[in-house]
């Protein structure tokens, strides 16, 4: 209901709901009184498909009254509970209020838990079962449905479980990336490149340094146009995890692999976000989080290791 601007629905939802319960009780208390005159055998005198005949038989008493405890519930859930409009019910109960009691609770009970761990480095952290129990629950709750479940990755969604890292791969900047998120920003560079064909010798040198196949000849022209390229990358190519520059001489393609693929990035840029989950989780999940994350390519025993 707070999601209105007017009053207008307030008022409908909760007079249709009372309007609701008035004609129970008026059907339950008219039918109550209504007496049907019956025959000696104790039939009202309707008879359907020739012999069918209806008897005049009161409902059974428990389940008159079953139906009044039932309205009497009602009445009673309505006015101590948000039900009509924007009445928030006598008891002061929302969501919100129970929400954070359940979130108080919990962290109140995980609190030495999350004390022992406050006390152990990342590492370590890493090769703790119950710490690592909890960082895979966080992981699938907030992390796969970008990563995937074995935190591989997909197109578009880094691979978790390499070393291959686009902002640095440090229990430091892990934790840094998960707090703040992050925003990857490949600006279009095809006019700076120069012609369609200039884009597509590029794309041939970009293929060569990670010796996948390539066009010689196309990359040995290219390589002067990927000055442009290298104020980002760096002129070897090795990327630059300051400002989240992939390396692309490892042959790891986070967008798509091949000329086409290559051309279509320089051409047209991309914009990457990874969100921030310090407003979903606090300090110390995003910490065992953190050891986690560092752990799949750190750690023999974790995922795809």
């Amino acid at each position: 209901m707070s999601d209105f601007t007017s009053d207008f629905w307030s008022h409908y939802v909760a007079g249709i709901t009372i309007i609701g319960i008035v004609a129970c009780f008026l059907l339950l208390w008219t039918t109550a009184r209504k007496k049907v005159a019956s025959s000696s055998d104790n039939t009202t005198g309707h008879v359907w498909d020739e012999n069918l005949a209806e008897m005049n038989n009161p409902l059974p008493r428990w389940w008159v009254w079953l139906f009044v405890i039932t309205l009497v519930f009602g009445i009673v859930y309505l006015v101590a509970y948000p039900g009509l409009g924007k009445f928030g019910g006598k008891l002061g109960w929302t969501e919100q209020k129970q929400y954070e009691a359940e979130m108080a609770k919990a962290k109140a009970e995980l609190e030495p838990l999350y004390a022992r761990f406050r006390a152990m480095k990342i590492e370590d952290l890493a090769k703790d079962p119950q710490a690592m129990a909890i960082g895979d629950r966080l992981f699938m709750n907030n992390c796969a449905q970008c990563h995937g479940s074995d935190a591989r990755g997909s197109k578009g969604f880094p691979n978790l479980t390499d070393n291959d890292w686009l902002h640095g791969g440090t229990p430091e900047k892990i934790q840094e990336t998960i707090t703040n998120g992050r925003i990857g920003i490949m600006p279009p560079m095809a006019a700076a490149v120069g012609t369609a064909d200039d884009v597509r010798n590029v794309a041939h040198y970009v293929l060569s340094l990670s010796n996948s196949p390539h066009d010689s000849v196309r990359a040995a022209l290219g390589k002067p146009k990927f000055a442009v390229c290298a104020a980002c990358h760096g002129a070897d190519g090795k990327g630059n995890q300051d400002i989240g520059a992939p390396n692309l001489t490892d042959d790891i393609w986070l967008h798509g692999y091949g000329e086409d693929a290559i051309i279509a990035m320089i051409n047209n840029g991309k914009t990457n976000q990874m969100p921030a989950q310090k407003d979903k989780l606090t300090e110390d999940q995003i910490r065992v989080l953190t050891a986690y994350v560092w752990g799949l390519s750190h750690n023999p025993k974790s995922v795809g290791k």
